[in-house]
């Protein structure tokens, strides 16, 4: 009976999330790769840069959301490509250390260009949305630039009424209404925008997902109470490096989410922490507001490789059933030709 009671709670929750509720995927890791929810950071490093990864959240819960996505990006006319770092094997040499920042100037004038593909499974819902992205970057003094972009493409929301993760054995429930049994589906644009200050010191950045409220229905039913939107999405971001010596730096960030109806006050905030030695690996951690604590480390591998992973711990009634949330990340840097160790200008 428990377990039906959850069942029960969970398909409230996604539903209730198709009409007011957060409806685009957490990210863990995503001060790893800012590129997933803010456009302007398309061509941002000298490299075209491949990230790819799976997010299992509420481990061990029936129908528990699953997110996977891959996004690439690089620079086109970026001229000022910068032959600064240097490896780990010249003594006495330190790719990351006070001479290296200070020593950091603003990009010339560029464009850049990305492309991302997001799929998010949620019991018997399912998002698929494919973007292209441009940004153009501007120098504003000598060590700082500003960037602004815009992605487009389309999102695709899918519902299977013969899934067994939420309905069980009767695949007419009420919750679909009179639709037909099987696969409903809408595709609806999607259009992003969005602006990143960025400097050796620090980053701002303002987004929006989803710009174009629309509605979204499966069924034209009179039984439906209320009909689901789309909503935007509004993410504040921002960051300080600090040289804790000439080995660690900390990166003490935060984001701030403006989503209508998602949460308490229509907001929720993360704050993290990224301890990074050199350019060999890192450890961090976060506290996302009315949810929870989440850990990660990474390594880089040489000029081409990265790797990250977090788990999640929540503090809401979800962790009596759920054994956690793991998020893996997997970057590769393509086109290195000076050996760039990790971002310049990403962290």
């Amino acid at each position: 009976m428990k377990k039906k009671l959850m069942l029960l709670c969970a398909m409230v929750l996604v539903i209730g999330c198709s009409v007011y509720g957060q409806q685009r995927s957490h990210y863990t890791q995503y001060i790893l790769n800012n590129y997933i929810l803010n456009p302007a950071l398309s061509g941002i490093e000298n490299y075209t840069d491949v990230k790819l990864s799976v997010r299992d959240q509420w481990v061990g819960l029936n129908g528990a959301p699953r997110t996977v996505y891959a996004t690439v990006h690089g620079p086109i006319g970026k001229k000022d490509w910068k032959t600064t770092p240097t490896s780990y094997q010249v003594p006495g040499e330190n790719p990351r250390g006070n001479a290296y920042w200070e020593s950091y100037t603003a990009s010339e004038p560029h464009h850049g260009v990305g492309m991302s593909v997001v799929n998010d499974k949620t019991g018997n819902f399912n998002r698929f949305t494919a973007n292209l992205s441009y940004a153009y970057h501007l120098g504003l003094t000598p060590r700082t630039n500003l960037s602004a972009g815009f992605a487009a493409g389309v999102t695709s929301v899918s519902l299977n009424a013969d899934g067994k993760a939420f309905f069980g054995a009767n695949p007419s429930d009420p919750a679909v209404g009179n639709g037909a049994v099987g696969e409903l589906r809408k595709i609806k644009p999607d259009l992003n925008v969005g602006l990143w200050l960025y400097s050796a010191d620090y980053f701002v950045g303002l987004s929006a997902q989803q710009v174009i409220p629309q509605k979204l229905a499966f069924v034209d039913d009179a039984s439906f109470e209320k009909t689901g939107k789309l909503v935007p999405h509004i993410f504040l971001t921002g960051g300080y490096r600090f040289l804790l010596n000439d080995d660690v730096n900390a990166i003490p960030s935060v984001m701030v989410k403006y989503i209508s109806g998602a949460f308490k006050n229509d907001y929720q905030a993360e704050v993290n922490l990224k301890l990074q030695y050199r350019d060999l690996l890192w450890v961090g951690g976060s506290y996302r507001q009315f949810d929870g604590y989440a850990a990660m480390v990474g390594l880089n591998v040489g000029n081409t490789f990265n790797v990250g992973y977090s788990y999640d711990f929540t503090k809401t009634n979800l962790n009596t059933y759920s054994r956690g949330t793991h998020e893996i990340m997997i970057g590769f840097l393509i086109g290195n030709r000076y050996g760039d160790t990790c971002p310049r200008n990403v962290w």
